[in-house]
């Protein structure tokens, strides 16, 4: 079984974070959230690096939740966040302070579009193909996506997709505003860190209050939603409909929902 990781790099006041679990199309299994966390920790705690960027490693930014590692958390009713680590999501606990970017490519599914709306400004390859598929696994999104995708896309665009589990494609994403530009395949993340290293050369000061003037008539109802987005699953992942949703997910068929 591969064992997801992150790896990072230094690039002058840029920190770059790639999701490193190709083989699994880069699922989230808990070492790659674990390994995230800690590097958004450390994109927070360093002062001399000023803008982050997320892209992943392969063909493809991720395939979702690794689901079968989740169930525990997720009855837990929490989002498990390692010590000295920050929430990429934004949900739990502080939020990063630092302008990130994402570059994605390939299938973008569930917690990859919710890691995109907690990002601040997202790139994708032309061939991207985006998906918040928990409906049809008997869940809910609970990292953020339906706090976000309304805010950022409209109310309209957002229910299309979430409520129905549709996969989408880069020229979609673009038109809903989900993405603010794509690229060529292949040139996703080179434009990331263009943008990138346009930010880290502004001034510091003005970009960080920038960004938390941005985010401060946001926080309020963000918070207060984002409280309920757990402990809303955990009667949920009770049912009958959560179990058919993982046997579905593990038999790659649809899943045949009574809502029991």
């Amino acid at each position: 079984m591969s064992i997801g990781t992150v790896s990072t790099e230094r690039r002058g006041h840029v920190f770059v974070v790639g999701l490193d679990r190709a083989a699994k199309r880069n699922a989230f299994d808990l070492p790659l959230w674990d390994a995230l966390c800690r590097a958004w920790g450390e994109l927070d705690s360093d002062p001399e690096l000023r803008v982050g960027v997320l892209y992943a490693h392969g063909d493809h930014f991720t395939g979702g939740l690794d689901l079968p590692q989740w169930g525990a958390a997720f009855t837990a009713g929490s989002w498990p966040i390692v010590a000295g680590g920050l929430d990429p999501l934004g949900l739990t606990g502080r939020r990063v302070t630092k302008p990130v970017i994402v570059a994605i490519q390939g299938t973008c599914l569930t917690i990859g579009i919710e890691l995109a709306l907690a990002m601040d400004i997202r790139i994708a390859a032309s061939t991207a193909r985006f998906g918040q598929i928990e409906v049809k696994r008997g869940i809910y999104p609970v990292g953020g996506a339906t706090l976000r995708f309304p805010r950022e896309v409209g109310w309209g665009n957002a229910m299309r997709w979430l409520l129905t589990g549709d996969e989408f494609d880069a020229a979609e994403a673009l038109r809903i505003g989900l993405v603010q530009e794509v690229t060529a395949p292949g040139a996703q993340l080179d434009r990331s860190l263009e943008l990138a290293d346009r930010i880290a050369a502004q001034a510091p000061l003005g970009v960080a209050a920038t960004l938390a003037s941005s985010r401060a008539g946001l926080a309020e109802a963000e918070h207060a939603a984002a409280a309920r987005l757990m402990p809303d699953l955990v009667p949920i992942m009770a049912s009958e409909d959560v179990a058919e949703g993982l046997r579905a997910f593990v038999e790659r068929r649809p899943g045949r929902f009574t809502g029991k």
